[in-house]
């Protein structure tokens, strides 16, 4: 196939980006304006500003990739658009610009799924990559070990039965009254305790299931900090941050090995948000090594929400000869390898 052009948009959450991206691996661009200093005061995302947010910011955002990437609308040769899973009223915004885009310059529409696109970061990162290999997928909303068996073909292995990962980090760092968001201030404060001083549980399903639960750890935490404020107890904020995340940490791991085991696959790719935690990088690589298995992370940049990897999942699209009509619509609930 010939050089493709892609211009990617991303408003899945409280990032508004846009990137532009040849043949799924090569970044041109890759614009983020993040509404993070707004939704810290409200201790979490609020989805009517977050889509308001998204109104003002989205045109300028899209021609900033442009101009950085060096390339006019007309040299583009598809519109890549996240239309789910995420919050309803943020994806329509990205959703209606990119199909106005694609139908006043009579280009293709690609919707790509958003945890497709986190996938797809590693594609980007590592150059060589290809499937098959396992793919934890760990953010704010998600959490998700996959069999990438191929470009666009995927089988979930585990998945959340509650809480995402990260979803659980800000609640306990809330708790902890460290702010939002709560995955960074967790990590940082943890590297000071002793993830050791305190146990709590580790959700394992008796069905031979895969699954993960983090509810429950985090009620853990939520008790042990109630309990010591009603005795009166002095807490040691970075032991409870850190044997916290061990707990996460721990469970996370030891599912992804078992994964490997079961699908007799060599190389693990990280992504989503989560994947920045050093903890998290630091257990993967040293159980991975014990058992030959490599793992490959992508720059912190491409791990928060970014249009650049949805650019790499419509180029992957595009190769299977996929694309959307203009009635496309968001799909909140969106499922993995859901078509």
């Amino acid at each position: 196939m010939d050089k493709k052009i892609i211009l990617a948009i991303e408003s899945s959450c409280d990032e508004t980006a846009a990137a532009v991206v040849v043949n799924g691996r090569e970044v041109l661009s890759n614009v983020i304006s993040s509404q993070i200093d707004i939704h810290t005061k409200f201790g979490g995302v609020v989805p009517e500003v977050a889509s308001r947010k998204h109104i003002e910011a989205i045109n300028a955002v899209v021609t900033e990739a442009l101009e950085e990437a060096k390339v006019s609308l007309e040299e583009i040769d598809a519109i890549g658009v996240t239309y789910g899973p995420g919050l309803v009223g943020a994806l329509l915004v990205g959703l209606q610009y990119a199909k106005g885009l694609a139908y006043s310059l009579n280009k293709p529409l690609i919707g790509v799924n958003h945890i497709e696109g986190h996938i797809s970061a590693n594609f980007i990162e590592h150059k060589e990559l290809k499937p098959p290999f396992v793919c934890l997928v760990v953010s704010g909303g998600h959490t998700f070990i996959v069999h990438v068996k191929d470009f666009g073909e995927y089988e979930v292995i585990g998945q959340t039965r509650d809480d995402a990962a990260g979803e659980a980090y800000d609640k306990v760092a809330r708790a902890l009254g460290l702010g939002y968001p709560g995955g960074p201030k967790i990590d940082k404060l943890a590297k000071e305790g002793n993830e050791n001083a305190i146990k709590f549980p580790r959700a394992n399903f008796h069905d031979d299931s895969l699954d993960f639960s983090f509810s429950g750890v985090k009620s853990a935490v939520l008790n042990y900090l109630n309990k010591m404020s009603m005795t009166g107890e002095e807490v040691n904020k970075a032991d409870v941050a850190a044997s916290f995340q061990k707990a996460v940490v721990d469970v996370l791991t030891d599912n992804v090995m078992l994964t490997c085991k079961r699908k007799s696959v060599k190389r693990v790719a990280i992504a989503g948000g989560v994947a920045s935690n050093s903890a998290l990088r630091a257990n993967l690589i040293k159980e991975g090594k014990k058992r030959g298995i490599e793992i490959l992370f992508p720059a912190p940049i491409l791990c928060t929400d970014n249009a650049a990897m949805i650019g790499s999942a419509a180029y992957f699209e595009m190769l299977n000869g996929l694309s959307s009509n203009l009635d496309l619509n968001a799909k909140p609930n969106l499922k993995l390898g859901e078509r």
